[in-house]
């Protein structure tokens, strides 16, 4: 029987608190690409250069970043519940306060907030699943990257379909709906166990003091560039309508979430972990290279086809952060994307910039070809302090497999 299979009961099995933080995260993702189609939009309309623009993901993610130092710490006290009640309040108030934006400065400055809210949230959610679902760690995992790839595919439709009358409607249509996963949390969530020990606003540094963590964290680092070049400047490169630019997004999307959640665990069994890391962030190096010198066309392709590797690499770096190390998830996971999301801050702003500075489109995707094989040679550089958990990662894989089997 394919493991897969035998697990997907777990994966669909859960209690309500799970789908309920489950749904309410797709929202939260959905955030991340909602501009995406509607960045030549906003320029348009708020009188704002590509470069300026882009600083909308730059000051989410850089206040994302820190915050990650904060989240524990918060959690820790006030318990995980309130901690996602608090996180989607303000993404809530910032996404409406967004849409009402009469400058490119007041916009930036409304996604910082959105971001730390975000971040109170998606960090603390990733947890909440991990410990309250069914099925083990792995299904868990599956299932919060399920809710990345739909979000990450429904995002830039929904931004398109409202975009296409206004680019204020995306951030009123946002607020909306994380609204209502807001009430979801707070019905269906009971309050988690509060951890033993309070966080400090230092676990999370101190916890990248183990090298395998460090090693994923720096890996993850440089592939989050590439990433969050693609999303952030290909926009400006395709210049489509919103409704083209959110078709082709919703497509990577779609590949995201089937990769990440289908195709991923299958490789993974069969070629293990960091092989598959490997390999993956090499064939996104060659397809992002292939964007950048491709005429029209083949930049589509390879947009929508970069879905597919994300999603690959989205899974097995959650796996490696949240168990290579011997601290506590939630820590491990505030260190691992403290790191990460400098890069997703620091790809939007570079992107346009080195176009300017180079006076070619190509050269930012040169860099993110760079970088993507620079995270491939981390892994390569650092297996072994990664190999003993990408082990421990395919043996448990096998062992809740067989569990599941046996269950059913």
């Amino acid at each position: 029987m394919d493991p897969l299979d035998a697990g997907a009961g777990s994966i669909l099995r859960q209690p309500k608190a799970v789908w309920a933080t489950a749904g309410a995260s797709v929202v939260a993702f959905m955030g991340i690409g909602l501009v995406d189609p509607i960045l030549p939009s906003i320029a348009s309309g708020l009188n704002a250069t590509a470069g300026q623009v882009s600083l909308l993901f730059t000051s989410y993610f850089l206040i994302t970043a820190v915050a990650m130092l904060v989240t524990g710490f918060v959690s820790s006290r006030i318990g995980g519940r309130k901690t996602l009640l608090l996180g989607l309040a303000l993404v809530v108030a910032f996404a409406g306060l967004a849409g009402t934006s009469g400058s490119v400065g007041e916009l930036v400055g409304f996604r910082a907030g959105w971001g730390l809210g975000n971040a109170l949230f998606v960090s603390t959610a990733l947890a909440v699943i991990v410990g309250a679902a069914a099925g083990g760690s792995a299904a868990a995992i599956l299932l919060y990257e399920s809710a990345l790839g739909l979000g990450m595919a429904c995002g830039p439709l929904l931004g398109a379909l409202l975009g296409d009358a206004s680019w204020r409607y995306p951030f009123f249509g946002t607020a909306f709906l994380m609204a209502v996963g807001f009430l979801c949390i707070a019905v269906f969530l009971k309050e988690q166990p509060k951890p033993a020990r309070r966080t400090s606003l230092l676990d999370p540094i101190r916890a990248l003091g183990h090298g395998g963590l460090a090693s994923a964290a720096v890996s993850a680092f440089f592939y989050n560039y590439t990433f969050f070049t693609v999303l952030a400047f290909t926009p400006f490169v395709l210049n489509m309508s919103p409704y083209r630019s959110g078709a082709v997004f919703f497509a990577w999307g779609l590949l995201l979430a089937v990769f990440s959640v289908i195709v991923a665990p299958r490789l993974q069994k069969r070629f293990g972990s960091l092989k598959v890391l490997g390999g993956s962030l090499v064939l996104l190096a060659v397809d992002v290279l292939v964007l950048g010198y491709g005429d029209h066309t083949t930049a589509v392709v390879c947009t929508i086809l970069s879905g597919a590797f994300i999603g690959v690499n989205n899974t097995v770096y959650t796996e490696l952060a949240l168990g290579v190390s011997d601290a506590p998830r939630p820590v491990a996971s505030a260190g691992y994307n403290f790191v990460r999301w400098f890069a997703a801050a620091a790809a939007p702003y570079f992107a346009p910039r080195i176009e300017e500075w180079t006076g070619s489109i190509r050269i930012p995707f040169v860099v993110a070809a760079v970088t993507a094989v620079a995270g491939a040679l981390v892994v390569a550089v650092r297996r072994g302090v990664l190999t003993d958990e990408a082990e421990e990662l395919e043996t448990r894989h096998a062992t809740e497999d067989s569990v599941t089997v046996f269950a059913n």
